[in-house]
């Protein structure tokens, strides 16, 4: 295998675009030259990746074929290509594979349907996939990386306010509230973060629907106002109508959050919190923001469910509690309680043990497997061409993973 063809084209800045960097780094260190595929109007990759990664532009799927060579290439999709997209690279026969990066539930399976093999960041979106009919599937979930890069920061680093707000400039109504709302924080002063009296908890997060937090605070909102030791700092942005949302469910503590917008020394963040905050469980793939924590001395606080109980060690990073969409925030209510007796701190040597797991080192090994069993499937495949994108029984590499 002689070089990975990535393709990414999304015009932001997430999750997904943090893990595309780190795996390009993994792949540069284990000698697999790489190129990816961008949307011309996403300023940010030249900045975060490796001097050896080729960056090439492109608006469109249909652009990327030009630019390939004509022998058997490998194609590494962070943003999927539905069907009619994928057509022509596979025509010219080549092997498509992507990283889910999101689980499948509640989500259309077709758009994975294109691809020869698919890669998972954890078990738990590696079980929607067999769920939905996807048998495609590496074995070994990717997990993440701790990847504080640049952004690290110390407890003494300042933290300023920032909009909360990621404006939608195809909406009518955000581009006209995107014009206003920095005349309003104009006239405010620029706000310094200073820990307020109490137990801080945190969302470190941006305020995305596949979190759920309006939701998740709707059922432990009314648990929070029973225990005014408690106060929340909300650091991240969000669409106009996930702030709204989020806003309202915190009505019953209104008096103890703050938002503070979207930072970039996001470390200096984790660090002046006591406890993070992770949304609902079900529509999250990994959990970037929770391994970042932990990897800063932070301890989690979640529901106990995949893919947190992957990221989390109980009672060594973090601590867990019942959903409570089930017993009414009553596991919740426990737990604050039993936070405002005795705090919880994560115990360093059982948490390095954990967090080995999540480091680059250990994240390159597991590239290293991935690699191993695409070239070895692309061997296969070009053997028995008839196959391509119909695997129905488990292969090398290919299968469950318990």
């Amino acid at each position: 295998m002689t070089r990975c063809y990535q393709v990414n084209l999304q015009t932001g800045w997430g999750g997904g675009e943090v893990y595309t960097a780190f795996f390009t780094r993994s792949l540069l260190h284990l000698g697999i030259p790489t190129t990816l595929y961008v949307s011309p109007d996403n300023p940010h990759w030249a900045a975060r990746l490796p001097a050896g990664c080729r960056i090439v532009p492109v608006r469109e799927i249909a652009d990327i074929v030009t630019d390939l060579p004509d022998s058997r290439s490998w194609l590494l999709f962070h943003t999927r290509a539905g069907e009619a997209d994928a057509a022509p690279l596979r025509q010219a026969g080549h092997f498509l594979s992507a990283i889910a990066h999101m689980p499948l539930y509640g989500r259309d399976p077709a758009t994975l349907r294109a691809y020869d093999l698919v890669y998972a960041v954890s078990a738990h979106v590696i079980d929607s996939l067999h769920a939905a009919g996807i048998h495609c599937v590496h074995a070994e979930a990717l997990w993440g990386v701790a990847d504080l890069a640049g952004r690290g920061g110390s407890a003494d680093t300042p933290v300023f306010a920032a909009s909360p707000y990621e404006w939608d400039e195809r909406k009518f109504r955000d581009r006209l509230l995107s014009w206003i709302y920095p005349l309003y924080a104009a006239l405010n002063s620029k706000r310094r973060f200073t820990r307020a009296p109490g137990i801080t908890l945190g969302l470190v997060s941006r305020l995305t629907p596949i979190k759920q937090f309006p939701l998740l605070f709707r059922h432990i909102a009314p648990v929070l106002a029973r225990h005014p030791e408690f106060r929340l700092e909300i650091f991240g942005a969000g669409g106009y109508a996930s702030v709204r949302d989020l806003h309202q469910a915190l009505a019953p503590i209104r008096d103890r959050v703050r938002f503070w917008g979207q930072q970039r020394d996001i470390g200096a963040v984790y660090r002046k919190l006591d406890y993070l905050l992770a949304g609902l469980p079900e529509k999250e793939a990994l959990g970037l923001n929770i391994l970042e924590a932990q990897a800063c001395g932070t301890p989690v606080l979640a529901v106990k469910a995949r893919p947190f109980v992957e990221t989390v060690a109980d009672g060594v990073t973090g601590l867990f509690y019942d959903d409570p969409r089930g017993d009414s925030g009553a596991s919740f209510d426990g737990l604050l309680q039993r936070l405002a007796a005795s705090p919880f701190h994560i115990a360093s040597q059982l948490a390095q043990r954990h967090l080995e797991q999540f480091s680059e080192a250990a994240f390159t090994q597991r590239v290293a497997r991935l690699i191993e069993a695409t070239a070895s499937m692309m061997g296969e495949l070009a053997a028995f061409p008839r196959r391509r994108g119909t695997v129905d029984q488990p292969q090398a590499g290919i299968g469950k993973t318990g």
